[in-house]
């Protein structure tokens, strides 16, 4: 006897290929989803601040949402703007004075480093005149058309991902402002897709993750006011003039993985070299920033932000890896908080697993 499919299986053989459609979609516009993948994050990070605020009353009327969602996004650009303006100053004053400053300290790295070299056979003079030399004669020797053409090859593919983040830019906050404004008729619409019979689990699940994330931001802004103030403290006791806004930023900065600790480890060194005539300045940032890591990666991370949402240390350090390894810089950004969302769907599949009719038997 021929086997054949009920009408139900038919049914839900077909809604499957097409949520598994729509899954292949998304994937590949991945690209062009990026700026609204970052809007809908942001707007799940502000949504709280808006619905409180449209809560509020001016006299007997409530607060529009189109007001409050305005008055959260002006806040939250302020702060990144009074980020940036931390950022500026420090780059304005530390750049010029670093390329004054370049010739003396190479002289004072050729006078440690080249007898060095001399002596296992490198002969290579690190100052501004023998740098010159080494790259007019690299220059002389290659191709000056191939050169130019590669030079203006760059150009062009930096131009166009230049223009690629301005558009990017621009359309984040146009898609924060529409899904702040219909958060909740979305997530309505959202919950009206699931089928009925699994809408009440769905919705359990949904809120156990919305626990978790708002204990892994709680943990993060934790992990970063730490950080900050650790960072300032540090370069201030040895000695930087530039050790608060240096320290702030680092420290404001580490939720970006990698990039963020970069950004201040760079302007801490810039600060050595123009503040300090010896190598104490860069032994202290060595020091300093390598205990943060430390501090950060083995104690902060792990113990406030991991056992926030459930995960030990060690599986934090799994996550950070695992997701670095499948997704690159992205996958570590939001290691932690997909981590999150998987335990959860674990947790309900085990909590299926232990009732199911295999596992009994």
């Amino acid at each position: 006897m021929p086997f054949s499919f009920t009408p139900e299986q038919k049914q839900t053989g077909f809604w499957l290929g097409v949520w598994l459609a729509f899954v292949v979609l998304l994937y590949a516009l991945g690209p062009v989803l990026t700026p609204f993948i970052a809007a809908a994050i942001l707007a799940y990070a502000l949504n709280g601040g808006v619905d409180y605020l449209a809560q509020r009353r001016i006299g007997r009327l409530l607060v529009p949402r189109a007001l409050a969602v305005v008055l959260v996004m002006l806040v939250f650009l302020s702060a990144v703007s009074a980020l940036a303006l931390i950022v500026i100053p420090v780059l304005e004053i530390e750049i010029p004075l670093l390329l004054e400053h370049i010739p003396a300290f190479l002289v004072r790295l050729d006078q440690q480093l080249s007898p060095r070299l001399a002596a296992i056979g490198i002969k290579v003079k690190l100052d501004g005149t023998g740098l010159r030399g080494l790259l007019t004669q690299q220059f002389a020797s290659g191709d000056v058309d191939q050169l130019w053409t590669t030079l203006l090859s760059s150009a062009r593919i930096g131009g166009t991902r230049v223009l690629g983040w301005i558009v990017t830019l621009i359309l984040i906050p146009v898609a924060l402002f529409y899904l702040l404004l219909d958060w909740h008729k979305m997530l309505d619409r959202i919950s009206g897709a699931v089928p009925r019979r699994w809408v009440a689990q769905t919705l359990a699940m949904a809120q156990e993750v919305n626990i978790l994330l708002a204990q892994y931001l709680r943990g993060q802004l934790l992990v970063m006011l730490v950080l900050a103030a650790y960072y300032s403290v540090g370069l201030t006791i040895a000695g930087f003039d530039v050790a608060l806004p240096v320290g702030i930023l680092t420290g404001l900065l580490v939720f970006i993985p990698y990039l963020g600790f970069g950004i201040g480890l760079i302007l801490a060194l810039v600060a050595a070299v123009l503040q300090f005539a010896d190598w104490s300045g860069l032994v202290a940032v060595a020091v300093i920033y390598g205990a943060g890591q430390l501090i950060e990666g083995f104690f902060l991370t792990p113990r406030l932000v991991g056992e926030r949402i459930g995960l030990n240390p060690l599986a934090v350090i799994f996550a950070l890896l695992a997701f670095g390894q499948l997704f690159g810089f992205v996958g570590v950004l939001l290691a932690l908080p997909a981590s999150a969302v998987l335990m959860v769907a674990f947790r309900h599949l085990r909590h299926h697993y232990l009732r199911s009719s295999f596992y009994n038997a």
